[in-house]
């Protein structure tokens, strides 16, 4: 069990490396040049235990660091790897307002290497600290920069200088931080991803909440090892104190504590829901942003302590459970796999440690209201749908996708950030028997997302033949990251590049035929019985169908030799046989 090491009053002298946020007794925050300086000064002060490295530059160009922290001698990747020994990647600072993590990892970090915490833990684990991911985000810096949160008196913002929020970008990867963050992952492979913040929401006393994947997702061995991991987790928080949850403590209606809270897998938007499709565990950490800062401060700085102390215990053992799981992935052809996960309509009750609360009519917005009462705590019989499933299930193909050449450098952009395996085929495939995707009636959605324009598609898999050239892409299913090939390249995956827009004008209609061309051209058709026949059937049997003159010359047009057969035809295909 970790020793309780909560954040007190700034001393008269403040120990060497200590924050700004130390030395002011936890009401302020350093500025992004603090982030520099201590990364600096602690590879000067442990030479033989700390690297300080640079991984990228922000858009604004800001250095993005990471302190490499081990007494193992292991502080590269190479020999990382040669030595056996687990990577821990604790990254704070994504939501750059959210800034526990940042001063909690200096704390724990310093701690570790002066033996006050986490005994000997870094002689048997690799530490790689990224104090503030969003480093320009942390910049735009100003109080009350989040309103709903106590402390510090000025916080950063909770996007980048581009306006992305990185936590939303693991998959599509689109801004430069997060591609940065991505080559930091392949190069250090880290068995855990703890992502540290400070939830929204509403007034309650917990603490903190602790999600991990694989858990209820992912490789079942790897899931019961997540389950294990986050239970000590939990039981470590709560003999030092804390009221530790094991979801994510959001109603299910907004603002409305009676509602009830829904458990669930995030799609691979988020740290926690990537990081299982690489089977590895992605952990996220959200202390109650209620709480004043030196509270929630004291007890980041616990949970990562509790994380050195169980990678430190258990860290071989994942590796030799991650190891079975990649191989593992590389025989799912022709397996179920999950594309997303929901909770069933079961319901148990729980105690929830919240406060009285009160919803009534605002004459401020005009709708109703919750207020909560601090001052009379409160044990809610909260609802909560907690069990699990898969929700959106595809078979896996047998051989892999083939991507073809007029789409391969998008594809391939996607697949190298992640080291998703593919080649390219050197020679043309005439008449290859592949499945494809047609879509039925694609949905846009109605507003943008990060930039982009989202598709929903209903369709499914079908044989068809169809002729390819030359330097089309090869992506094997037979691979460790199968699950992230997966989650690329479904369409109907939740953030698979056809998700995102990558595709959308695969399914926009770019050739016409004019009315009064298809009056003509149908009357011409009509002279076939067969057609004729079959246009009669659809008007008798399809009202709505009958009363619409577009639809009616429609489908003449689909019918007639004019019609673009590759619309609502996703450009990436399935295939039974890996090509030669």
């Amino acid at each position: 069990m970790a020793a309780d090491h909560a954040p007190r009053p700034a001393a008269a002298t403040a120990p060497p490396l200590s924050t700004v946020a130390e030395q002011s007794g936890f009401v302020r925050t350093g500025r992004y040049d603090e982030v520099l300086a201590l990364c600096a000064g602690f590879a000067a002060r442990y030479p033989e235990a700390v690297r300080c490295i640079d991984f990228g530059t922000t858009p604004e160009g800001r250095p993005m660091k990471a302190l490499v922290a081990s007494r193992s001698g292991a502080l590269t990747p190479e020999a990382a790897r040669t030595a056996g020994l687990p990577v821990l990647l604790v990254q704070g600072g994504i939501h750059a307002g959210e800034v526990d993590g940042k001063d909690a990892g200096f704390l724990a970090l310093r701690q570790a290497l002066d033996g006050e915490a986490a005994a000997e833990a870094l002689e048997k684990l690799v530490l790689v600290f990224v104090p503030v991911f969003n480093a320009d985000g942390h910049e735009r810096f100003g109080a009350w920069n989040r309103p709903n949160q106590r402390g510090p008196e000025e916080m950063g913002w909770r996007t980048t200088a581009q306006n992305y929020n990185l936590n939303r970008d693991y998959l599509k990867a689109d801004a430069p931080e997060m591609r940065a963050m991505l080559g930091l992952v392949e190069a250090w492979d880290p068995i855990a991803h703890v992502d540290l913040h400070a939830t929204n929401g509403a007034q309650f006393e917990h603490d903190i909440s602790v999600q991990i994947e694989p858990l209820h997702s992912g490789d079942a061995a790897l899931a019961r090892a997540g389950l294990a991991l986050r239970d000590s987790l939990l039981d470590d928080l709560a003999a030092q104190g804390s009221l530790p949850l094991p979801f994510y403590p959001s109603f299910e209606i907004h603002d409305d504590p009676s509602s009830g809270i829904v458990d669930g897998v995030s799609p691979p938007r988020f740290s926690h829901g990537y990081f299982p499709l690489r089977n590895r565990f992605g952990i996220l950490v959200e202390t109650h942003s209620w709480k004043e800062y030196p509270v929630r401060v004291g007890i980041t700085r616990n949970l990562v302590v509790g994380m050195l102390e169980q990678t430190a215990e258990h860290g071989r053992a994942w590796l030799d459970t991650a190891a079975a799981a990649d191989a593992r992935a590389t025989a799912l052809a022709g397996q179920e796999v999950p594309l997303d996960y929901i909770a069933t309509d079961r319901v148990r009750t729980v105690d929830f440690r919240g406060y009285a609360w009160t919803r009534t009519h605002s004459e401020v917005s005009g709708a109703p209201a919750t207020h909560y009462d601090e001052t009379t705590p409160q044990i809610w019989k909260m609802p909560l749908r907690d069990e699990v499933v898969p929700g959106r299930s595809v078979t896996a193909p047998d051989a892999g996708y083939l991507v073809p050449s007029r789409h391969a450098e998008r594809v391939a952009r996607w697949l190298d950030v992640h080291g998703v395996a593919y080649r390219r085929v050197a020679q043309p495939l005439p008449d290859a028997a592949i499945e494809a995707f047609r879509a039925d009636a694609p949905r846009l959605a109605g507003t943008s997302s990060e930039g982009r324009q989202r598709l929903e598609v209903e369709g499914e898999w079908r044989p068809e033949t169809r002729d390819l050239a030359a330097g089309a892409l090869f992506v094997p299913i037979a691979q460790a990251r199968a699950r992230l090939a997966m989650a690329i390249l479904e369409p109907q995956a939740p953030d698979s590049m056809a998700a995102w827009g990558e595709f959308n004008n695969a399914f926009e209609r770019k050739e016409y035929m004019e009315a009064y061309v298809a009056e003509a051209v149908a009357r011409d058709m009509l002279r076939e019985p067969a057609v004729r026949e079959a246009f009669e059937h659809r008007v008798a049997e399809d009202a709505e169908f009958a009363a619409s003159p577009r639809a009616r010359l429609e489908w003449f047009h689909r019918r007639h030799s004019s019609w673009d057969e590759r619309l609502g035809l996703y450009p990436v295909f399935r295939t039974a046989t890996a090509p030669d």
